[in-house]
């Protein structure tokens, strides 16, 4: 079986998804944003279920830069199960199409396009779920997995402590900076719109926040930036007030929970895909300094605010109900593995 610095949690995610797995036997699958977070995790999952289940998976990534990916993952680009094609998702040529899934992973999940262009951001997140989606279209009746974002619920109420699928709140659409979850709430449309249209089921998973290697660590993160901070050797920045609170599911279990999704989901249904374990940033600031010895000190660079937490946590009864899946992996595991696997993989890119 070939080697991965992710082998004990493959192993996890292959015998608590072996029957998902034994269901896309064969399958030829096209997916997009396969270099990023989401999209390693699953390319990693498929080349460690053929090995171990001779399942014969075979992947085509969607990616704008190939060169960079084959610097970056050498390992996972030249695997023989896996095509890289070079492409922008919202110029996806639609003709050649004939597939047995797609998985829509591929997003503009970046607060500095949200701020400086948020009109691109929006036209991107639309303009590439809609050529997705008639791409499927072309494959036939095709199952969809299309990742959403738990911003389209918008700001959580204050008497709310979880988001669930069956909240029907909104981002403010006057303000600019809901272009990304304006965009993901518009592509969700466009799954019912095509799925009415054509034959594909669209499946959606609502994303939050997550834990685990291959997490970028220089981007709009806080999870990654405290990890990036703590390997450093520096102190652990919290830019905040360090009261917003946050939870985290580690990217083992997410890979469960999308592939139970993406086999036995409901097409057009939203599944919340997150933990329900919340904590604050101060803590979660302290909890990572406490995987590092010597233990780096916290600092709260934000000033205390006058308004209640920001919260964003989700309600995850849909997905444990339905698909029998659950988090298994606490916190300081989460934490430990992905510091372990920091230090032992010095090359990964930690954008």
């Amino acid at each position: 079986m070939k080697s991965s610095p992710l082998g004990q949690d493959l192993d996890d995610i292959v015998d608590r998804s072996h029957d998902d797995l034994e269901a896309l036997r064969g399958s030829r699958l096209f997916i997009s944003g396969g270099t990023g977070f989401v999209g390693k995790w699953l390319l990693e999952t498929v080349l460690w279920a053929n090995a171990r289940m001779n399942l014969g998976l075979r992947a085509t990534v969607l990616t704008r830069d190939p060169e960079g990916f084959e610097g970056r993952s050498r390992r996972l680009s030249s695997a023989k199960e896996i095509s890289v094609i070079r492409g922008d998702v919202r110029e996806l040529d639609v003709r050649d199409a004939a597939y047995d899934g797609v998985i829509h992973a591929a997003t503009t999940a970046s607060a500095e396009l949200n701020e400086r262009d948020p009109a691109l951001a929006f036209e991107t997140i639309v303009e590439g779920g809609r050529r997705m989606l008639e791409f499927a279209a072309r494959s036939g009746a095709i199952p969809v997995l299309f990742t959403s974002s738990g911003a389209v619920y918008g700001t959580m109420p204050q008497s709310l402590e979880r988001f669930a699928e069956s909240y029907r709140g909104a981002p403010d659409p006057l303000e600019p900076k809901s272009a990304y979850h304006e965009g993901k709430r518009v592509c969700e449309l466009q799954c019912a719109l095509y799925a009415r249209s054509s034959h594909i089921r669209p499946k959606i998973a609502r994303m939050f926040a997550f834990l685990g290697p291959y997490l970028p660590l220089s981007r709009h993160f806080a999870a990654g930036n405290f990890v990036r901070d703590a390997l450093a050797g520096s102190s652990v920045d919290v830019r905040g007030d360090g009261t917003a609170v946050r939870s985290y599911l580690y990217a083992g279990d997410m890979v469960t929970w999308l592939l139970a999704i993406f086999v036995r989901g409901k097409p057009l249904r939203a599944y919340n895909v997150g933990s329900e374990s919340a904590l604050d940033m101060k803590n979660l600031a302290d909890a990572v300094a406490s995987c590092v010895s010597p233990r780096p000190s916290v600092r709260i660079l934000g000033e205390p605010g006058a308004g209640a937490p920001d919260r964003y946590v989700p309600d995850t009864t849909r997905a444990r109900a339905e698909l029998a899946v659950g988090e298994t992996v606490p916190l300081r595991v989460a934490l430990e593995r992905t510091f372990r696997f920091y230090r032992s993989e010095p090359d990964v890119d930690l954008t």
